[in-house]
């Protein structure tokens, strides 16, 4: 499998695009050149084993940098974004970072600050990646749980006694000591702090008790 980050660059300047390219892979990352946002999305490139981030201009003309960055966060992309942006494009380029830009360089910048913000945007793209695999691993595990049995594992990760979770769910002290058993068995949890990460990294809203007490 090839592990190696990938760099995706958009930009509708022609000479501009093929001059970062040729940093990038003199810098030694691997990097695609897009001329458009559409010919970037039509490409859908999959995301990387060793991760990878976008750089893309924050003004092109049909669809936009910021345009850009709002459908690949409808998408789920995990594409970290770096804008660069012309002169009078500040206020634009703050606006793509409160909406989750990595960062902004303005043209022309200097080569260090520009690999220098590629580097923080792989790493956070790899760190992303990471944590959602192993939130899918932990859903993945949680499944194996009948629904009786997720809501007591819930409990029992709050730190619940048995009692009170018979009480809350309104069946045997008996019974949740059995279901217990079997959440520990399925989940390979060996006590109710395990269980609660596990519950926590597959949903972080996962242990919310006012929506538990809902259900």
């Amino acid at each position: 499998m090839n592990t190696a980050p990938h760099v995706h660059v958009i930009d509708d300047e022609a000479p501009f695009l093929r001059s970062v390219l040729f940093l990038l892979e003199s810098a030694g990352w691997p990097a695609s050149g897009h001329d458009s946002a559409e010919a970037f999305l039509a490409a859908d490139p999959s995301f990387p084993p060793g991760g990878g981030c976008l750089v893309a201009d924050i003004r092109m003309p049909r669809v936009s940098g910021l345009e850009l960055q709002r459908r690949l966060q409808a998408a789920g992309s995990p594409f970290p974004l770096i804008f660069v942006t012309g002169h009078g494009d500040v206020e634009l380029a703050v606006e793509a970072m409160k909406a989750g830009a990595v960062d902004f360089l303005q043209k022309p910048f200097r080569d260090q600050p520009f690999l220098d913000a590629i580097e923080r945007a792989v790493e956070l793209s790899r760190a992303h990646h990471a944590a959602s695999q192993r939130s899918q691993e932990a859903r993945a595990i949680l499944t194996r749980l009948s629904p009786r049995e997720t809501e007591v594992a819930r409990w029992l990760a709050l730190g619940w006694a048995n009692k009170a979770i018979a009480r809350q769910l309104a069946i045997s002290e008996h019974t949740v000591h059995v279901h217990r058993q079997h959440i520990m068995d399925k989940t390979d949890a060996g006590s109710p702090a395990d269980l609660a990460r596990l519950i926590l990294r597959a949903d972080p809203t996962g242990l919310d008790e006012a929506g538990m007490a809902a259900d």
